[in-house]
């Protein structure tokens, strides 16, 4: 088990890596010094709490937990809590640096955020989970808030533990505080369509894509890797669409049918955590889903699905990652040299911390939109977003990462030298 836990970690560190050298790049492409990389390369701030929780059986158990602040030069920093038995330090001051970047491609002023606690939620009850939220917000409270740091939820939180982590920071602030998180339930000042937004703004970027390449949605064939959260939307948008979802996945395994499943029916018998497969005999691995003949893959799962030893099997036209790092940067260099159109995370989900931007205006503002307002406003800046990126890979001739990180990673940059940082 050592072995194998090292190998996982050793993987997290390569995703901070290359990140770093993806956003190297970048820099040196909008010609930007060697000091602006160092303060960008790392976040701003990382702290690491101890979170003491009385379990069910009398026993106390002492949970890790972690808060990373990338860059605060554009304004709060924004970003979800995991909760999961295997995030690791270095994943989550990635995670952290790609919500930067989201944050500078859809134009928000929010730098990135990120933050965890190490736990397995589906093997704890209902007053353990809200005892650990509760006192996760109250380690990080001196950080965090309405214009310092505004959470939001990720794997495996939902609405009910923002509702909580809201509860205890208003507390502690004395003041209702629905401004300091987001994600949450509407009666407690959360936004119409945010729970869908992430899953929305794959959905446009698909479509996106799909005019680029000559693809009708109509009748096209997609594969969704992950049947979560984001997942699970994604297919039934796709799905409403007309096109044919023929293949999904989970933690467990996958679903195929060239004829296109029946994803309502799917999404009927799914579990709280996107579980299904489970229930059916005939499966395939997600190896053989992810190699699936299609027109549109999208990861949406885990991290490092697509790697240089499966990029030469992708049959897919077009990649759209609504997970964060399905691809390595191997594996984007082989596809991109087989002609494939890759739209990179830090764009495709971006619709997520979009519409977070909208829920904490709202709060601010006391005054809350309509759902068709919120998709409205979400199609507009996602397309515009696609289009400015889609551009400059195509006029600087690289791949669409390159010049997602190019276009996310300005505005911290410009405000960095405009503040007087370097």
């Amino acid at each position: 088990m050592a072995t194998q836990k090292g190998s996982e970690n050793m993987t997290k560190d390569d995703i901070l890596t290359s990140t770093q050298k993806i956003i190297r790049e970048a820099l040196e492409k909008l010609g930007y010094s060697d000091e602006v990389y160092e303060l960008l390369k790392e976040p701003l701030r990382t702290l690491t709490v101890k979170i003491p929780v009385r379990m069910d059986d009398g026993k106390v158990k002492v949970f890790t937990g972690y808060r990373v602040q990338h860059n605060d030069s554009v304004g709060p920093t924004k970003g979800g809590v995991r909760f999961h038995p295997n995030v690791t330090e270095s994943e989550i001051k990635a995670l952290a640096i790609w919500m930067s970047l989201k944050c500078g491609i859809v134009n928000v002023p929010y730098g990135g955020g990120k933050g965890a606690i190490i736990c397995d939620p589906r093997t704890m009850s209902i007053r353990e989970l809200e005892a650990l939220s509760r006192g996760y917000v109250r380690a990080i409270s001196q950080i965090v808030g309405p214009t310092k740091d505004i959470p939001a939820p990720d794997v495996f939180t939902n609405s009910q533990i923002m509702a909580w982590m809201m509860d205890e920071y208003s507390k502690i602030d004395q003041f209702n505080s629905p401004g300091f998180i987001t994600g949450k339930p509407l009666v407690l000042g959360g936004s119409h369509g945010r729970d869908s937004a992430t899953a929305k703004g794959v959905t446009i970027c698909i479509r996106e894509a799909a005019k680029k390449r000559g693809i009708d949605l109509k009748g096209a064939r997609v594969v969704v890797q992950g049947f979560g959260n984001a997942g699970g939307y994604l297919s039934k948008f796709m799905h409403d669409t007309g096109a044919k979802v023929i293949g999904i996945s989970d933690a467990h395994g996958a679903l195929y049918d060239p004829d296109g499943l029946d994803i309502d029916y799917l999404l009927d018998r799914r579990d709280s955590f996107g579980t299904v497969t489970n229930l059916f005999k005939n499966t395939i691995t997600n190896k053989e889903l992810l190699e699936l003949d299609c027109d549109i893959l999208v990861p949406a799962a885990i991290s490092n699905q697509i790697t240089k030893e499966n990029a030469h099997n992708i049959k897919a036209d077009i990649i759209v990652e609504a997970a964060n790092g399905p691809t390595t940067s191997e594996a984007t260099a082989i596809l991109t040299e087989r002609g494939k159109l890759i739209v990179p995370d830090v764009l495709a989900s971006a619709g997520g911390v979009t519409v977070s931007y909208f829920e904490w205006v709202q709060n601010n503002q006391g005054y809350y939109w309509t759902e068709e307002e919120v998709a409205e406003k979400l199609e507009e800046i996602m397309v515009r977003s696609f289009e400015n990126i889609y551009n400059t890979a195509q006029t600087r001739k690289i791949d669409m990462r390159l010049a997602a990180y190019m276009v996310g990673v300005r505005n911290m940059a410009e405000a960095c030298r405009f503040r007087g940082w370097v």
